[in-house]
């Protein structure tokens, strides 16, 4: 009597077992099933295309894109003994050192004043992040404009004050500070409203507390609003550094890479050597360089930055 229970508890947890087994299965099948749709969009528009472009990176290819001799390294030793990609690296992280903090500096500004709970202040923070709603293509005619040598309202107000025109787009001293510029104005609205929600989600008893301690503004803004921030600040610095080294589209309408090449920045180099030289061998070596400065930057970003973040 006692075996024969015995082997009905077993009996019993071999089902159970089996069932178990079986729910987990089932679960896997069906979380693969949900992810199934971006696994195929992620393969088709992300691996496969990284994928193809390290494997062009080797090769010498004809106009279609075609492999023809496979070279090995020689496409990223010919880039970097190339005075072309070296002064294409250098304005890149020029444009990178101007436009992040600058971006961050002036958004964190407007992003404080526009959390004062003041009159009229939702006006100000539509204002400000208007920006976000105009297309990059939009906003370079815009600034075209404004940098027109003649007609462009810089201009005129420089020599109505009795200073000599600058050639904004046309110098190649003041090129890529120009196009920085619009950049800077260009990514003002997201980093703004991203900066606004994080300011606006700090906890307003951690200023009520600070004011009943008798704490300035500036003392509050130092110890209560970065710190609490850093969340928020760490994150928009990671996107703008990455945002930055892809930018493309207003190089493209402003100066299309001049002049003398101040403005040819790392994306638009590998465009100009892939859609108008034909070089898909040379244009992909740019591209895996531009993959490993990034991913790197990212890296020393998370390695660095996030020891000071401070999070709830």
């Amino acid at each position: 009597m006692k075996e024969a229970v015995v082997l009905q508890e077993q009996y019993r947890k071999i089902d159970f077992l089996k069932i178990k087994k079986k729910q987990k299965r089932v679960r896997f099948v069906k979380g693969m099933l949900f992810l199934l749709p971006s696994m195929i969009l992620f393969s088709v528009f992300l691996f496969y295309p990284m994928a193809r472009t390290l494997y062009l990176s080797f090769f010498l290819t004809d106009n279609s894109g075609a492999t023809t001799v496979f070279v090995g390294l020689d496409n990223f030793k010919n880039i970097f003994t190339s005075p072309i990609f070296l002064k294409s690296l250098q304005s890149t992280f020029l444009f990178v050192l101007y436009t992040v903090p600058g971006t961050i500096v002036i958004s964190l500004f407007l992003a404080v004043i526009a959390n004062e709970k003041l009159k009229g202040i939702g006006f100000f923070r539509m204002i400000f992040s208007s920006t976000m709603g105009i297309s990059v293509a939009a906003a370079s005619v815009f600034w075209m404009f404004l940098f027109h040598p003649t007609m462009g309202w810089l201009n005129q107000l420089l020599e109505a004050v009795g200073l000599e025109g600058i050639g904004w787009l046309t110098d190649p001293k003041w090129a890529l500070i120009s196009v920085s510029i619009s950049t800077i104005w260009m990514n003002l609205g997201f980093t703004f409203l991203i900066l606004l929600g994080g300011l606006q989600s700090i906890d307003s008893h951690l200023y009520e507390s600070a004011e009943i301690d008798g704490a300035s503004y500036l003392y509050k803004l130092r110890r209560i609003t970065i710190p609490m921030l850093s969340p928020t600040l760490f994150f928009v610095i990671t996107v703008s550094f990455i945002n930055a080294f892809q930018t493309f589209g207003q190089i493209d309408m402003l100066t299309r890479g001049g002049p003398q090449n101040e403005t040819n920045l790392l994306v638009y180099s590998i465009y100009q050597e892939a859609f108008e030289n034909y070089q898909y061998g040379t244009a992909s070596a740019q591209a895996v360089v531009l993959f490993v400065i990034i991913l790197l930057m990212t890296l020393l970003q998370f390695k660095l930055g996030e020891r000071k973040v401070h999070y709830q």
